[in-house]
């Protein structure tokens, strides 16, 4: 049995869709493939876990709700939604009710794919303490930008505000205790960055995790000559 085949079986046990089936198995199988193993099939045992599991709940249009629907399944309506209705110039779509969202580089790309620029961040649970100690404040709330290449190699940037993720923890590659904003004695900078984030999604999602994606069309096309600088060295979304 493939691990595809493996994902497959277990999210249909949960009682999802086949439509769902197989965007959830896109996005844990492409987060492996990236080595980002914390969003990878770590995850597929985990959904069993969550208290409020409810499969057959669909996401909500215009603003974003998800309506009990896995963040997951939300953002990948929202992403078909952009790409089959761009704006005309730029957009700025927020959803609510969104939990869990996942590696969020996989959302961006698929934006990409489409000619979009994307930038999407995402709330959590309170995970990252102040750089000095304390209660956590903020979650580790992750920035994705995606920017499209005519070459058909998009730059994909996606940066969590922890030192480790908790996709880590999960996947036992790293201690709870690890969990504090990343840059060492830089840290506070992080931390600016995940206080900035939590609080953006927060004041337009409202109660409970959402999202907030900016989408827009470009005006230029800058990442081939940036590729042509680089040489070679490999640039953030590569493999």
């Amino acid at each position: 049995m493939t691990d595809r085949d493996e994902v497959l079986a277990k999210l249909r046990a949960l009682g999802f869709i086949e439509e769902d089936v197989d965007v959830l198995a896109d996005h844990f199988l492409d987060a492996k493939a990236r080595g980002r193993r914390g969003h990878g099939l770590t995850r597929v045992d985990w959904l069993s876990t969550l208290p409020d599991l409810d499969p057959g709940a669909r996401p909500g249009f215009e603003r974003w709700d998800g309506r009990g629907a896995l963040g997951y399944l939300t953002l990948a309506a929202i992403c078909r939604a952009q790409l089959a209705d761009p704006p005309a110039h730029a957009r700025v779509v927020v959803a609510s009710n969104c939990f869990p969202t996942g590696m969020l580089g996989h959302w961006v790309r698929k934006l990409a794919g489409g000619g979009l620029v994307a930038a999407l961040t995402a709330s959590s649970p309170a995970r990252l303490p102040h750089p000095e100690g304390g209660e956590p404040l903020a979650g580790t709330n992750p920035l994705a930008i995606a920017v499209p290449s005519s070459d058909g190699r998009p730059i994909v940037a996606d940066v969590s505000m922890g030192a480790v993720t908790y996709g880590d923890v999960l996947a036992g590659a790293a201690s709870p205790e690890e969990l504090v904003p990343f840059g060492g004695e830089q840290a506070h900078k992080a931390f600016a960055l995940a206080i900035g984030l939590q609080l953006i999604v927060d004041a337009l999602a409202g109660e409970g995790y959402g999202a907030v994606l900016l989408v827009a069309r470009p005006e230029a096309d800058p990442v081939p000559a940036l590729r042509a600088r680089a040489r070679g060295v490999r640039l953030p979304g590569d493999r």
